[in-house]
């Protein structure tokens, strides 16, 4: 964490320290990390000492941290950078599954518990969770209740499935090409990107917006209604 809360997204991203008992998934794990923009892997670790050891070493912004490790629970792991005070937020990447381990580790404050297996798609997505909330968090001196929401909503949202009539390819498609601009765009610039019509585009667009994924914001010009539009949360 930098100096004033936020992430440190300006020097090589948010730096991550990626702990696994298991070598080979420890290198899976780091190189679907590589892959998403705006983060790049400081190190890794491959039991409980060894994390706190290069957690205090490296003070990486967040840890993806297993649960089962050779020498000690990966919750004993949480509490001990809890008792430091360290600056690092923690994600429970484990194959653990029973409640109390999952209380345990909610209650030790981690931003988010994703259960092995897991393909690159659904880490990336929690990692861009990650990143737009606390970009919400740092553009804001003082939070309303409507910040704090969006906040956690962010972090843990709902699932929200597919409305009638729209299919995942062509939301894959409306989401790349939102996530890949590196502002905002109209229902309508996103239509022409993508070769849409702009009706069918503006519902995707509603639903990426309802589950999380984008913000809406409202631009007004001189007459008429305020042009909707719609930016992607999390990396480009």
């Amino acid at each position: 964490m930098s100096a004033d809360g936020g992430i440190r997204v300006a020097d090589g991203g948010i730096r991550v320290l990626v702990v696994d008992d298991d070598f080979m998934v420890a290198k899976v794990h780091a190189g679907f990390v590589s892959r998403v923009p705006g983060f790049s892997v400081v190190g890794s670790a491959h039991t409980g000492a060894g994390a706190l050891t290069e957690v205090s070493r490296l003070r990486p912004d967040l840890v993806l941290l297993d649960i089962y490790l050779p020498d000690m629970s990966g919750l004993d792991v949480l509490r001990g950078l809890r008792d430091a005070a360290v600056e690092a937020d923690v994600m429970a990447v484990t194959a653990a599954r029973d409640v109390d381990t999952v209380r345990t580790a909610l209650r030790g404050g981690v931003v988010h518990y994703l259960i092995k297996p897991f393909t690159f798609d659904t880490l990336r997505e929690h990692l861009e969770r990650y990143t737009a909330a606390h970009r919400q968090l740092a553009a804001r001196g003082e939070v309303g209740q409507d910040d704090v929401d969006r906040l956690f909503g962010a972090l843990r949202p709902a699932r929200v499935s597919l409305p009638k009539g729209l299919t995942p390819p062509t939301a894959a498609l409306v989401g790349r090409v939102l996530r890949d601009c590196a502002g905002d765009l109209s229902a309508a610039e996103c239509a022409a990107r993508a070769g849409l019509s702009r009706v069918s585009t503006r519902r995707y667009l509603e639903y990426f917006v309802a589950a999380g994924k984008a913000e809406v914001r409202l631009r007004y010009g001189g007459t008429g209604r305020p042009e909707r539009r719609y930016q992607w949360l999390g990396s480009p």
